[in-house]
């Protein structure tokens, strides 16, 4: 389904617009690098309306089948994402749920950044489940008991640090 983006400086824009802007005809979208910022994607608004009613449509379609069964995404998910196989079965269950109720909550909305956001942190988990060195690292309770400092210029005291005394 995804064609390649065409990659060009963000400078090719404002030089040749024009032709910047003609690339679409052979490409889905034109990537505009930028050297001090985070790069750009141009599309044809056309384009990013059908794939934004791709994306709803799928999303509502996959929460309707994991609401008929529930265990359909759990087991389909290692397939599409292949770095589930390294969750627990009962975390592989928690992101199957996560995954349903934030795919339709952002098709919703029609903005996919907490999907994403949401497939970083699992993947993350995931790497941590593969490395045992790094999951028992993890997993062992810090012995650290030093409180944390408040946060400068904050009146609340920090977690496990005894706050001002109080007049009763």
């Amino acid at each position: 389904m995804s064609m390649p983006l065409e990659s060009v400086p963000f400078s090719e824009l404002l030089r040749q617009p024009t032709e910047t802007a003609e690339r679409l005809s052979r490409a889905r979208a034109v990537r505009l690098r930028r050297r001090d910022a985070a790069d750009l994607v141009l599309m044809s608004a056309e384009r990013a309306v059908a794939e934004g009613e791709v994306v709803d449509l799928t999303a509502r379609l996959l929460a309707s089948l994991a609401r008929q069964d529930p265990d359909l995404v759990r087991e389909t998910l290692p397939t599409v994402l292949p770095w589930v196989r390294f969750l627990p079965p009962g975390e592989a269950k928690q992101m199957a749920g996560e995954f349903v109720a934030t795919a339709e909550a952002a098709a919703a909305v029609g903005n996919t950044t907490a999907l994403s956001q949401l497939l970083a942190e699992w993947r993350h988990t995931a790497e941590v489940h593969a490395d045992p060195d790094l999951h028992r690292i993890l997993a062992t309770p810090s012995s650290d008991e030093t409180p944390t400092p408040a946060p400068a210029g904050s009146d609340t005291p920090a977690p496990d640090t005894p706050g001002p005394p109080t007049d009763a």
